[in-house]
């Protein structure tokens, strides 16, 4: 690719484009960036470019003379390129990602002709220029500033001048959409994380999210975008039907704290017990369709300090049950076994209230058990769900619990026993 670009202030242009990426692309031989002096072909001494405007007004303009003769020695050494003459104007149409594509693609060699002062000769634009580009609805000095822009902009589509592809299709505007959020080290700063996603190495997951905040993020700061697009893919439609849900949960703005439930908590737990049986009821999940988890069940985990409560603010949000005590039926695993000689607990009743579904609470409730257990030195958490449960065995999975084998539980009965089981050894 050939770019040569008409001003009146080359060496001010050609030190900013053939330094860093361009400028090693230059040096290479990928690129080809020349900035001609327009003066350099005036036709009287004082190498003058401009002159007053017919019928009057404020300023002078760009003489078509030094124009012409400087386009007219460029394209005598570019023979048998795809040219294309393009004037930066506040007039022209706006440059965006798919102009730079067009012209990376359907050329070879551009030459980008830089106005000043009030503009220039409308004579030379018509009988010269094959189209005027403008970086937006506002006036600059000058075009030096929009040609190191769209030279920038097609050149890095250049096959070689980044190092891959995926450098430029994953950012905004490549496809109509703006970019995900990027992160670098440290994984904690200023009280701010990095999400788990991130750090996950899943990078099926990691795709997933990324394409997920990129229609976010068009669709919050780019609505103008976003109704441009047309959307098809099943995968994306997917994405936008959760971020439609996701709207709909409520914002974690206050911190999140947990607690050992007492007695007073009987009426919130219950409330989330009911709110999870009738998730499970709706799934098709014959697990808590019975009298159990009852009052009894969490009056017996709180006379062992077993019981736990977890809080948006004042708002209990979740809960979950962690015991020493080894569950019936977790001996007689089987296709599978317990990480051998090892110190654990058990947690069970696991469970979100229904407004906060979906949000991080079930990701804060693994931690807090995490913690739990950590501080009773132990070092491993069993835990088991129906095999119907996928959004447990979800959560499970991305909270770092493995899958050890089958079991049987019969303390619902009457309701399918069969239930998977996990474990997580802790660090």
């Amino acid at each position: 690719m050939r770019i040569d670009i008409l001003t009146l202030f080359p060496d001010t242009v050609s030190a900013v484009l053939h330094e860093s990426i361009l400028g090693r692309a230059v040096k290479k031989g990928i690129l080809q960036i020349n900035c001609i002096q327009i003066r350099d072909y005036t036709e009287n001494k004082q190498c003058q470019v401009d002159d007053y405007p017919y019928g009057g007004g404020w300023g002078c303009v760009m003489m078509a003379q030094p124009l012409k003769s400087c386009l007219d020695a460029v394209m005598e050494t570019a023979p048998g390129r795809k040219s294309r003459v393009i004037y930066l104007s506040p007039q022209g149409k706006t440059f965006t990602q798919e102009t730079a594509k067009r012209l990376r693609q359907d050329y070879d060699h551009l030459v980008l002709v830089c106005g000043h002062y009030e503009g220039v000769d409308e004579r030379f634009i018509e009988k010269c220029v094959d189209e005027e580009l403008s970086l937006g609805d506002f006036v600059l000095t000058g075009g030096e500033i929009a040609a190191m822009a769209i030279t920038d902009s097609v050149c890095r589509l250049v096959p070689g001048v980044l190092s891959d592809e995926e450098c430029y299709t994953g950012e905004s505007h490549w496809d109509g959409l703006l970019e995900y959020p990027q992160y670098t080290r440290p994984d904690e700063w200023e009280g701010l994380e990095v999400p788990e996603v991130l750090r996950g190495g899943d990078h099926e997951k990691i795709q997933r999210w990324r394409r997920k905040q990129q229609l976010l993020r068009t669709m919050k700061k780019r609505p103008d975008l976003f109704e441009k697009l047309s959307l098809t893919e099943p995968s994306d439609l997917q994405l936008l039907e959760e971020i439609r849900k996701d709207a709909l949960r409520p914002v974690l703005d206050q911190p999140l704290s947990y607690r050992q439930a007492v007695p007073e908590d009987l009426p919130a737990l219950l409330t989330i017990t009911a709110d999870a049986r009738a998730v499970l009821k709706k799934r098709g999940i014959d697990q808590w369709q019975g009298d159990y988890p009852n009052a009894e069940a969490f009056l017996y985990d709180m006379e062992r300090g077993e019981c736990w409560i977890a809080f948006h603010g004042e708002e209990p949000v979740g809960m979950f049950t962690l015991t020493t005590e080894n569950a019936p039926g977790y001996d007689e695993i089987t296709d599978g076994k317990w990480t051998p000689d090892i110190s654990f607990c058990v947690v069970h009743r696991l469970a979100v209230s229904a407004a906060y579904r979906g949000t991080s609470v079930s990701a804060y409730l693994f931690r807090c058990a995490d913690e739990v257990a950590c501080s009773l030195g132990l070092r491993s958490i069993r835990v088991d769900t129906h095999k119907k449960n996928k959004s447990m065995k979800r959560a499970l999975a991305e909270n770092g619990y493995r899958y050890r084998g089958n079991i049987q539980v019969l303390i619902e009965p009457g309701h399918d026993p069969a239930r998977q089981a996990f474990e997580k050894i802790l660090k």
